[in-house]
């Protein structure tokens, strides 16, 4: 079992930065591909990035802007969040899949974080 938790979510004006982080516990991240997703009112859980031993991935909304990255040694990902627009605004869940290849699909990830809130003020 891998238990999620994120933070990092608040509230910040278009064009603004922050970085999400999703620490994780019960087995070590390095065999997991780690993703993060959002999902918005009436709409979706949508993917945004994800990471394995072998790269990372983006979706083409968030590519250039947003980063993801992860410290095995603090069992943690992050995903850093620059040029924020208020289409960005959702919660952000953090997910892990077991493996090396990396999904898109939300329903191939066993694992949830609770999810955090990123509110984007235009």
């Amino acid at each position: 079992q891998v238990q999620l938790v994120e933070s990092g979510g608040g509230l910040v004006q278009a064009g603004g930065s922050l970085r999400l982080s999703c620490a994780a516990s019960g087995r070590t991240i390095t065999g997991y591909v780690m993703g993060w997703f959002r999902q918005a009112p009436g709409k979706e859980r949508e993917f945004v990035a994800a990471i394995s031993w072998s790269g990372s991935y983006y979706a083409d909304s968030v590519k250039g802007r947003f980063t993801i990255s992860r410290n095995s040694a603090r069992n943690t990902v992050y995903l850093q969040m620059n040029s924020l627009k208020p289409e960005d605004m959702a919660v952000y869940y953090c997910a892990a899949r077991k493996g090396a290849v990396i999904s898109t699909e939300p329903d191939e990830y066993a694992y949830w974080g609770q999810g955090t809130q990123v509110t984007v003020s235009s």
